[in-house]
């Protein structure tokens, strides 16, 4: 009888701790890689036929989740520009009024097209993730060099580290969300 009581109790121990455990995990990936708008993120990203994981990676690094993040020029969730906000509702066929970018919904479904159409445009998703952070004409440019580009399509380097630090960003937070979500 105690044999029982004792396993008994080193189980309830075992799961107490695994449950600490648990709950000090979420609670650390939850502070690091949250994980808010889930059903903007996959309404979006279904529609424009993306991987929500590159979307919540993609969030996740330009503004850490914060709806009123600001980097002095961009804007939103999607950190976009009201230049590039303006061009993506032309695209879309709608209006975009400044600091529509707040919204989460507008920024998600913008960041979206965008990041759709970038996909589209340089065929690789590395070389749209380099143009989602530095431009389409600083990437166009990257392409037409040699030293950056061999086949005028994937970027084999990338001369701005931010970019570079950027890219490679978005791709951990990639697989970091695809484990996690």
């Amino acid at each position: 009888m105690k044999l029982k009581v004792k396993i008994l109790v080193l189980l309830a121990v075992v799961f107490v701790a695994f449950g600490v455990a648990k709950t000090a995990y979420r609670y650390s990936l939850n502070g690091f890689f949250p994980l808010e708008y889930r059903g903007q993120i996959e309404k979006y990203s279904r529609e424009q036929n993306l991987s929500k994981y590159l979307v919540m990676a993609v969030i996740n690094t330009e503004s850490g989740f914060d709806r009123k993040a600001h980097s002095g020029i961009a804007k939103g969730l999607m950190q976009i520009t009201d230049e590039t906000a303006k061009w993506i509702a032309e695209k879309m066929e709608t209006e975009y009024y400044e600091n529509m970018a707040y919204d989460p919904e507008i920024s998600i479904k913008m960041g979206c097209f965008y990041l759709r159409y970038l996909i589209d445009l340089y065929k690789n998703e590395d070389t749209a993730l380099a143009a989602y952070n530095a431009g389409m004409g600083t990437v166009n440019e990257w392409l037409k060099d040699k030293n950056y580009s061999e086949d005028g399509i994937k970027l084999k380097n990338i001369p701005y580290p931010e970019t570079q630090n950027y890219v490679a960003r978005v791709r951990l937070c990639e697989k970091v969300y695809q484990k996690a979500y």
